[in-house]
């Protein structure tokens, strides 16, 4: 009876196994397949045929010393050590003060600020790189009235142009991860702390912040994710200024260029495999430092 049970419990999962294996493991397995391959033009490139050999691990060692590749890692990640931090303190900021409101208050600023998540990712950067723009966007002009000349498609401030748009973007998704769990979070703590005379700004620092530490130990883990892949915003930028970004600005973007403009797809495939196996990797390192520091 228990064993018939844990196979109709085990059936359910069955569309989910299913959608893990073609859309995951099948694509994964291929990408290091195709890795191992690589395509080699005979006749000196005029007109001759093309042949697919077996190279094993050439081009991984290729990838990991192509210096484009290696710098665009090495840019997201500096990115990201600023952005994502600045991203999770304003949402646990924001949720903290959704925390100290009535329920019906928070219900409607909740949905207020979760607006910028639900809108969708290409749409929300063409809608800020509008609003950056010096001719039809009003931030230039509104700048140039407080004395700011500034340039968001400038190289000093590119990088801060997409964290904006970003950091916009993010916060209301992991605000309510992050006040999910604060509400989890017993209420008589906090009518104990005040009872002893304990200040709100002290009860959200030494209760409910360490409280929600798995919250925000959650949404760093994928904003690292998230980070790495980043394609939309940057490539949406090169439209409008190629020569402060280039089609080497993210490791994403070489990997599509590598795909589709110069058909190398043996080595997008490495490139791939490698910037998945650094996500695993960022990602456990930081899992493990984070799990460490709460031991």
């Amino acid at each position: 009876m228990i064993r018939s049970q844990r196979w109709k419990g085990a059936a359910f999962t069955v569309p989910f196994q299913l959608g893990f294996v073609f859309l995951y493991l099948l694509p994964i397995g291929y990408a290091v397949y195709q890795s191992l391959f690589l395509e080699k033009q005979s006749g000196l490139g005029l007109g001759g045929g093309a042949t697919t050999e077996f190279v094993g691990l050439d081009n991984y060692g290729k990838g990991l010393t192509d210096s484009a590749f290696m710098t665009s890692i090495l840019r997201v990640v500096l990115f990201a050590c600023v952005q994502i931090p600045f991203m999770l303190l304003i949402s646990l900021v924001l949720a903290l003060l959704l925390d100290a409101v009535t329920a019906k208050a928070a219900g409607r600023f909740r949905i207020l600020l979760l607006v910028p998540y639900m809108i969708p990712g290409v749409v929300a950067a063409i809608v800020w790189i509008n609003l950056y723009s010096p001719q039809v966007g009003p931030l230039t002009p509104l700048g140039e009235l407080f004395g700011f000349h500034w340039n968001f498609f400038a190289p000093s401030m590119v990088w801060p142009a997409i964290g904006n748009l970003l950091t916009w973007h993010g916060i209301g998704y992991n605000m309510v991860i992050i006040y999910a769990a604060l509400q989890g979070v017993p209420r008589e703590l906090f009518e104990a702390a005040r009872l002893d005379g304990a200040s709100e700004l002290r009860i959200a620092l030494s209760i409910k912040v360490p409280f929600v530490r798995g919250a925000l130990v959650l949404t760093a883990l994928l904003s690292i994710i998230q980070m790495l892949q980043i394609f939309n915003e940057p490539a949406l930028f090169r439209n409008v200024t190629p020569q402060t970004v280039s089609d080497s600005f993210t490791p994403i973007m070489i990997i599509y260029n590598q795909a589709f403009n110069a058909a190398n797809y043996h080595y997008a495939a490495t490139l791939s495999v490698l910037l998945a196996l650094i996500l695993g990797v960022a990602s456990f390192l930081f899992y493990r430092l984070t799990s460490r520091e709460a031991d």
